[in-house]
């Protein structure tokens, strides 16, 4: 089966109903997108199909077709994405567990909301679990984001 992943193709060889979580970690080896619950609840998984965030461990490879996959590695594998570089700036990251996750989640709000209310975080992060209970800091680094996308310092 052929994938384009971060803009790559890549041959996997793969059962129709593998998880799209495990070929990106076990057979591609990105493994910035991490395993959570396996449920679609928690959000760790969260990849882009065509710019949406979908949740990685219960879609099924055969589900994805020819449609592009991004995986945080694929935003920047230098870290110097605009909503990266305010994750670092506002400091939202304890353990880190999530926050790929909800990096890409914030990525794809702002492509579809430059300039996002508190509401509009909330409602698109809501998916996102942080066990550390950086929400706060996660809705201050999206307006950072915002705010630097447009071209604000």
């Amino acid at each position: 089966m052929k994938l384009d992943v971060n803009g790559s193709q890549h041959e996997v060889d793969a059962t129709p109903d593998m998880p799209l979580l495990w070929v990106v970690r076990d057979l591609l080896g990105l493994t910035g997108t991490k395993f959570g619950c396996g449920m679609a609840q928690c959000g760790a998984c969260t990849v882009h199909l065509d710019g949406k965030p979908v949740r990685s461990c219960v879609v099924p490879i055969s589900a994805v077709g020819d449609r592009k996959v991004t995986t945080i590695e694929g935003i920047s594998p230098t870290g110097a994405h605009v909503v990266q570089r305010a994750w670092a700036d506002a400091d939202v990251v304890q353990c880190g567990y999530c926050q790929s996750g909800q990096i890409m989640t914030a990525v794809a709000l702002l492509a579809a909301n430059a300039d996002p209310s508190d509401d509009d975080i909330d409602n698109a992060m809501s998916g996102n679990i942080c066990r550390c209970g950086t929400y706060v800091r996660v809705r201050e680094a999206i307006h950072l984001a915002a705010k630097l996308k447009r071209g604000g310092s």
